[in-house]
């Protein structure tokens, strides 16, 4: 199946969500199991080659393809998986429009990727009928609505951070906008009567619950457009994903709170200092599962609790006396610990090379999440069109979701 690098829209948003069920499905022993938590993955006994090639690369040679797997040229069958990936992932750019000059004081108290974000989200909002109302989201201080707001139309902006409504309120004031900020709780019951057909309804990277809260409501109260760009998929109540669409609901894809981590499992830029330390943290922690399945006798990963960064700077023995002592573990007496840490440095550069594998799967799942979200907008009686808003490298989290009722 070739597809082309445009929008999803119509049928083709049915089309793409099946062929990714499938792929999805079809290869779950490859995405599932977590290589951080099993000290063998299931799919190394079919594929050894692929498996000793991984566990042979160092840390450095993971981290430079992390953010790019299907470049890796592995034995197979990664190179054919990445290929088919890559495919069923594409989703074009949305159309853009020039959004002309506009007042420095939009951009007060906004980072500067942030406002890049925002301006790439607001120059994407392309619908049939001019919009009349806007209504953000989780809107925070507000900054993506008073950009949207900027040529009079009225604006109501819903956070639950009083601070930052007032915050928000003060800053539309002095661009004098028809603007209104409302402190709220979106998950609450009330949330509901804030909702109007004629509301432009506007998300930009609300979590989880938040987001489908929003697609919920406003497809129930027949508000005329909206525009959301998803974030968190795991930050869910409950302990699996609850699917929105027929499809989705039809899939016998079942995806728990933690699968919903992998679309979002991409190493964040960071200076070499925090890269040290996520790295630290991770090699001990490793080196500490080693141990803990010894003195246990089990082959079973046991979960730590989250320390302090400061606990990095404790000698590796104490990190890990203290570290079983909470978890009521009584250690052996005469462990080699120079040797143990080593070990746990040489199983985190196998770890993240083997996360490679998973790493194909990431963006299917994300564009498998956001399609169940499409569909379920047409099955409410909106043209869904879901494209990507901003480069990956000004966000990864840019797949945008637009909806306007027929």
């Amino acid at each position: 199946m070739l597809l082309n690098d445009t929008p999803l829209t119509g049928s083709d948003l049915l089309q793409r969500f099946q062929a990714l069920d499938r792929f999805l499905l079809d290869h779950q022993v490859l995405w599932r199991p977590k290589p951080f938590t099993v000290l063998e993955l299931p799919w190394e006994h079919d594929h050894p080659e692929l498996a000793a090639w991984l566990r042979s690369r160092s840390l450095d040679d993971a981290e430079s393809v992390h953010n790019s797997p299907e470049q890796l040229d592995a034995p197979a069958p990664f190179p054919a998986l990445a290929a088919t990936a890559a495919q069923l992932s594409v989703v074009g750019e949305l159309p853009a429009t020039p959004l002309g000059k506009l007042p420095n004081q939009l951009t007060v108290d906004v980072p500067g990727r942030k406002w890049q974000q925002i301006e790439a989200f607001a120059s994407r909002l392309d619908f049939a009928e001019t919009p009349q109302q806007w209504l953000d989201w989780c809107a925070g201080k507000g900054h993506l609505g008073r950009l949207l707001a900027r040529n009079g139309k009225p604006l109501l902006s819903l956070e639950y951070d009083p601070a930052l409504v007032e915050d928000g309120q003060r800053l539309s004031d002095r661009l004098q906008l028809h603007a209104r900020h409302h402190q709220q709780d979106v998950l609450a019951p009330d949330v509901r009567e804030h909702l109007q057909a004629e509301h432009t309804a506007v998300a930009l990277h609300a979590c989880g619950n938040l987001h489908v809260r929003l697609l919920q409501l406003a497809s129930a109260q027949a508000c005329r457009q909206l525009a959301v760009a998803p974030c968190c998929y795991n930050r869910i109540d409950s302990e699996h994903y609850e699917p929105l669409s027929h499809a989705a609901q039809s899939s016998t894809l079942q995806l728990s709170r933690d699968d919903l981590r992998l679309p979002l499992a991409e190493t964040v830029t960071a200076g070499a200092r925090v890269r040290r330390q996520r790295d630290g943290s991770m090699a001990r922690r490793l080196a500490f599962d080693l141990l803990q399945r010894e003195v246990r006798g089990s082959n079973d990963y046991l979960s730590t609790p989250s320390v302090p960064p400061t606990w990095l700077d404790k000698p590796f023995a104490d990190y890990c006396r203290d570290l079983a002592a909470l978890r009521g573990l009584d250690l052996p007496t005469g462990t080699n610990w120079q040797e143990l840490e080593a070990k746990g440095w040489q199983r985190l550069a196998q770890v993240r090379n083997l996360e490679l594998v998973r790493g194909l799967f990431r963006r299917p799942m994300e564009v498998w999440l956001v399609l169940d979200r499409a569909l379920f907008l047409q099955e409410r009686g909106y043209r869904a069109t879901l494209g990507a808003f901003c480069a990956t490298r000004m966000s990864p989290r840019n797949l945008l979701l637009l909806a306007e009722r027929i």
